[in-house]
């Protein structure tokens, strides 16, 4: 208590903590806190079902390993939350190219997990670099968006495009249809912040269009999904009819914790249906509170960003954080089954290395991109 009163106030501490606790946004920092705190509170209820599963002894497992994320990924944050807009922007698109460049070596150097191949191991874990490219290309855009803004002859536009294709050509090689669905609507969404022609929108929608029809067409298991979802008297939709199930079970106030019983026969309930298992132990009112959570945290950060003097600040947060946003209702929906299944975690809350580390990394980014720099936001800020 102490020491955070003196950060708070003391103005002559001018030690590069105490200007980062000054400057940066408490209220985006202390959302981002709760929801990490209480996917670890919620990671202690499907650790042991999943551990049990796969035929780990140690119940916390997937608990100590998810603590281990957690504080590498807090680490990333903090130290890129330290850091200007234009060495955070710098640090993004390293990373976008860092990412692209694995993504293009694993089909040599990745393994395969379920059908695809969108990992290679760093001795004991597994990162997945897609993560890793979809903030990445965020911050790109956005920078080559504002470089547009104050130089027209600059083709930004097509250079932007380009790397969207590059991309979305790697994730549906390995095959992700679900991270390019991802990446096409935040895509699509800085698009929009940036105020780009209807044409343009137009263009991107007929692409979107023709490309889900053309996974569709191409790729069985995208087939398989979307007709699982379409018909799901005649297919096998065992992880959907249990989350279903674990929902229902919970009611309003949950079964209490620890007492769930679907979770143990739920292969992913400790990833991408952990909602259900949520709602199931602690029921409809806790769960609430978790998305009212994730929501004030996409919320916060659209505020800042409509208040950003940077244009690309103000691109780079909005687009940031309707990935996160998006990311939550695509999980939702698979969850209550109104959407197929996509293999995407619920942002901080899933287990998972790669989908932490990447959540931390853009968590940095948002806390750097809004810091209160002089002359950062509007009169009164």
């Amino acid at each position: 208590m102490a020491f955070t009163a003196t950060l708070s106030t003391s103005r002559t501490n001018r030690s590069l903590i105490g200007e980062w606790w000054r400057s940066v946004d408490h209220i985006t920092l202390g959302f981002l806190v709760c929801l990490i705190g209480a996917g670890l509170i919620l990671g202690m209820a499907a650790s042991p079902a999943a551990s049990a599963r796969m035929g780990i002894d140690n119940p916390f497992y997937f608990l100590f390993r998810q603590g281990l994320f957690v504080t590498v990924g807090l680490i990333g944050a903090f130290i890129i939350s330290l850091m200007t807009p234009s060495n955070a922007r710098r640090i993004g698109i390293l990373a976008l190219i860092g990412a692209a460049g694995l993504m293009v070596l694993l089909p040599y150097i990745g393994y395969e997990v379920k059908g695809a191949q969108r990992w290679f191991r760093i001795g004991p874990f597994g990162l997945q670099p897609s993560e890793f490219a979809k903030p990445a290309f965020i911050v790109f855009a956005a920078w080559m968006f504002s470089v547009r803004k104050r130089d027209s002859n600059v083709p930004a536009v097509a250079i932007v495009f380009a790397a969207y294709l590059g991309l979305i050509a790697l994730l549906i090689s390995q095959p992700d249809f679900g991270q390019s669905f991802l990446l096409t609507l935040c895509f699509a969404a800085v698009f929009f912040f940036a105020g780009l022609s209807l044409g343009w929108v137009l263009f991107m929608m007929s692409i979107s269009i023709f490309g889900a029809i053309a996974a569709y067409m191409a790729l069985p298991h995208v087939r398989v999904r979307v007709e699982k979802f379409m018909s799901p008297d005649s297919s096998d939709t065992y992880q959907t009819d249990k989350a279903l199930e674990a929902i229902s079970n919970g009611g309003f106030f949950g079964r209490g914790p620890g007492e769930g019983a679907v979770k143990y026969s739920l292969p992913d309930g400790h990833t991408d249906f952990i909602f259900a298992v949520t709602v199931e132990e602690f029921g409809f009112l806790i769960s609430m509170f978790l998305i009212i959570l994730l929501a004030g945290f996409v919320i916060r950060c659209f505020r800042n960003a409509l208040k950003l003097n940077d244009y690309f600040s103000q691109l780079a947060v909005a687009g940031l954080a309707t990935m996160i946003g998006m990311q939550v209702v695509i999980n939702l929906f698979v969850n209550l089954n109104m959407a197929p299944s996509k293999g995407m975690t619920l942002p901080f809350i899933s287990y998972g290395g790669s989908s932490m580390l990447a959540l931390c990394f853009t968590a940095g980014l948002i806390l750097s991109f809004t810091r209160k720099r002089p002359g950062a936001y509007g009169y009164g800020e």
